[in-house]
């Protein structure tokens, strides 16, 4: 069976690596350390931010999931430190694009990366558990599994390859594993405009019994990427 799995997972050159520091979620989120402690709480898709293995550390019950976890950390480790180095290159070009206030400049942005890189990766050597290999819009979780949901820089940002239907299917599924709400940043597309079926996905949702609110966060990087979605379920 492990095998069938080994030979349809992702090739590792389309993974794209690079993740968010704790810190960074917490303000993207609109959360603090007190008010998830107690909580189940699923990461969805985590990349290789390091707020689980962070979170974990501080005594907060995390669980990463994601399609690069069926890689092995170092592999992904040495992905990820090729793809920051691409990233920051790209970035020089692209500065303007961006609000420097939280990271001051590139080399800034780098150490956070870096730094989210070799937590997540450590992390996932020594606690191979919490990381686990999806492809969505499948979770492999019980329903309601998790108190809490958070998922960031995945579905509204590539609208141009992921459409409405798989959005759609995706929340179906973010919701059925979680008990009490999910978040989710950003609400822009990869050119900073905010997401086109928003409005429709928001009333789909509220005509399915949950409560939706945009919420303006203390968090922007890319350029009007500081709000997120948050759905509480009925």
């Amino acid at each position: 069976m492990r095998r069938v799995e080994k030979s349809t997972k992702l090739d590792l050159e389309r993974i794209v690596f690079i993740g968010r520091t704790l810190e960074e979620y917490l303000d993207m989120f609109s959360l603090s350390e007190e008010e998830l402690q107690g909580k189940k709480i699923l990461d969805c898709p985590a990349g290789a931010c390091s707020f689980t293995a962070v979170g974990n550390e501080l005594g907060l019950d995390v669980t990463a999931c994601d399609i690069a976890y069926d890689h092995s950390g170092e592999d992904l480790k040495y992905k990820g430190l090729q793809d920051i180095e691409h990233a920051m290159k790209h970035m020089e070009k692209a500065k303007n694009n961006y609000k420097w206030d939280y990271f001051n400049n590139v080399e800034g942005l780098r150490k956070h990366r870096l730094r989210a890189l070799h937590d997540c990766t450590n992390d996932m050597r020594k606690s191979s558990e919490r990381y686990i290999p999806v492809t969505l819009p499948l979770l492999p979780f019980k329903n309601a599994e998790f108190d809490l949901l958070l998922s960031a820089h995945f579905l509204f940002m590539y609208a141009d390859r992921l459409d409405y239907h798989f959005h759609i299917e995706t929340l179906h599924e973010l919701l059925r594993v979680t008990k009490e709400e999910v978040r989710i940043f950003p609400l822009v597309d990869l050119e900073g405009e905010r997401y086109e079926h928003l409005d429709e996905i928001i009333s789909y949702l509220a005509d399915n019994g949950c409560t939706v609110e945009e919420v303006k966060v203390p968090y922007e990087f890319q350029t009007n990427a500081n709000s997120m979605l948050k759905i509480r379920k009925g």
